[in-house]
């Protein structure tokens, strides 16, 4: 900010452009509840100034997000696989908080035996929170990373493959082809007020 060049004055124009725009699109909540359910994706090394990954998660409890967040990730990634990795650590965090509070609200049973399905796109990612003990290569992932395969044996959490073109977190993380975008403002429940 204090000394900005012209390729980010061009940004925040076109940032501004946008929320322009989507003035009167409202989040949009309906139909019945449904069990939780969430996506998590990452980029790797998209930003080029730090190269750190950004990740993101999205919640639902059917038609509309419940709770959705995108992040730089704190430090630099070595491999696409290890960027979701951390993505996933920090979906399953908010998953289990996420179950905690609708236990608390009465919109979750306390003892429902079905883990919360978090669905992700790298598959080496789901390995890696699945059986660790195939991979030797992973010493140097931090151990607040390797939290996410506790969740997954205590049965908070299952992480299930999706396809990228499936992937509604993928807003989150990176630019998107128009009718993507359309796809993904369609699947976290924003609607043009009054339709």
């Amino acid at each position: 900010m204090a000394n900005p060049a012209p390729h980010h004055i061009a940004a925040v124009k076109h940032l501004l452009r946008y929320l322009q725009g989507t003035l009167d699109w409202v989040l949009v909540y309906k139909g019945d509840l449904k069990p939780l359910s969430g996506y998590t994706d990452a980029d790797w090394g998209g930003d080029t100034a730090t190269r750190r990954s950004t990740s993101g998660y999205i919640f639902n409890l059917g038609s509309g997000a419940i709770s959705w967040s995108s992040k730089r990730q704190p430090t630099v990634a070595l491999s696409s696989c290890e960027a979701e990795y951390m993505g996933q650590t920090q979906a399953t965090k908010e998953a289990i908080w996420l179950r905690r509070l609708l236990v608390e609200l009465q919109a979750m049973e306390k003892d429902e035996p079905l883990a919360t399905p978090i669905l992700a796109d790298n598959q080496g990612a789901i390995a890696l929170a699945s059986n660790p003990y195939n991979h030797a290569r992973t010493k140097h992932i931090d151990i607040q990373w390797h939290f996410v395969r506790e969740a997954q044996e205590a049965g908070s959490v299952n992480f299930q493959y999706t396809p990228t073109d499936k992937q509604i977190a993928d807003g989150l993380t990176k630019p998107l082809p128009k009718d993507a975008f359309q796809r993904f403002r369609a699947a976290i429940g924003l609607e043009k007020w009054g339709s």
